[in-house]
């Protein structure tokens, strides 16, 4: 896993300086979408085995893994640096997209129309990133000696598979021990489930964070949550709508409150500190308990 997110990130901030994309947009994409594929194949596969909670339990348990548990662990291991342009403009989007969830699932059903709804904000978020790219805004890259162009593809692509392998591997093993001490479906998804897929993003961004290139951790994080909302979420209601019932409305809230408080931090000399990553840290070990304890 480590090794995967090592290989990946090299391979992403190589390509952003050859290429002369900001990192922030990196991040947001490629990155994002390949961290994020652990949580599509397994909300697809829930969805289609008939069970709804698991994959929407995935998406949300990841998205305040995400912001809580990854944000803050990253920042404790270095200070993460924020652009204006990505406090301004890229948080919110995942904001509005976790309320946008919110509203969608408050009858506990997210039906091909929902689904369609997300996907065409996912489409949104894109051309947004892509145009961002286009007009050279963001996080200026670093001039630093560029890597062969094939390489960092193959850096990519081996730190894809590897981090794919690994979450998988300890997604089915771990799930099969959940269900087989007799845990919901859905506090699995919001747990166990979340957990695995999101060890990619992690990864990815501790690393990323230990080499100083916070900008390539903070959009991994906010891009993934966008992906897992937008795009997850949207082609799996589109494919087979989804009735939610173990995933609650505090769970969702929590969720929201995650990233609001990412973008709150944000806001402080356009950095998020130590301590604030020991607060978001501290504020998931919270939830995780309060779940324990309402099993």
């Amino acid at each position: 896993m480590l090794k995967g997110a090592d290989f990946l990130t090299e391979g992403a901030a190589a390509l952003a300086r050859r290429v002369n994309i900001p990192e922030i947009v990196i991040g947001l994409t490629i990155v994002a979408a390949g961290t994020s594929a652990p949580e599509l194949f397994v909300s697809l596969v829930s969805a289609l085995k008939g069970t709804p909670d698991l994959a929407v339990g995935n998406v949300v348990g990841s998205n305040t893994m995400n912001c809580m548990l990854i944000v803050g662990c990253a920042a404790m291991v270095a200070p993460m640096t924020i652009s204006r342009s990505t406090v301004k403009k890229d948080i919110p989007f995942a904001v509005g997209a976790s309320v946008l969830l919110m509203l969608l699932a408050l009858n506990n059903f997210l039906g091909r129309f929902d689904g369609i709804l997300l996907l065409a904000g996912f489409v949104s978020f894109m051309v947004y990133s892509l145009r961002q790219a286009k007009n050279g805004q963001g996080d200026a890259t670093t001039e630093e000696k560029q890597q062969n162009p094939w390489l960092s593809a193959l850096y990519i692509v081996l730190g894809l598979v590897g981090l794919v392998i690994g979450s998988n591997l300890f997604v089915d093993h771990a799930s099969s021990l959940a269900l087989a001490l007799g845990i919901s479906e859905g506090v699995v998804g919001l747990t166990v489930v979340a957990g695995g897929t999101s060890l990619p993003e992690l990864a990815t961004s501790v690393v990323a964070a230990r080499k100083g290139q916070s900008a390539i951790a903070i959009g991994n994080v906010i891009g993934s949550n966008v992906f897992n909302i937008l795009l997850i979420l949207g082609l799996t209601a589109t494919i087979s709508p989804l009735q939610i019932e173990g995933i609650t409305t505090i769970d969702m809230a929590v969720m929201l409150i995650s990233v609001t408080l990412v973008w709150l931090f944000s806001f402080t000399r356009y950095t998020v500190e130590r301590w604030e990553g020991a607060a978001l840290v501290g504020g998931y070990l919270v939830y995780l308990a309060w779940l324990i304890i309402s099993l």
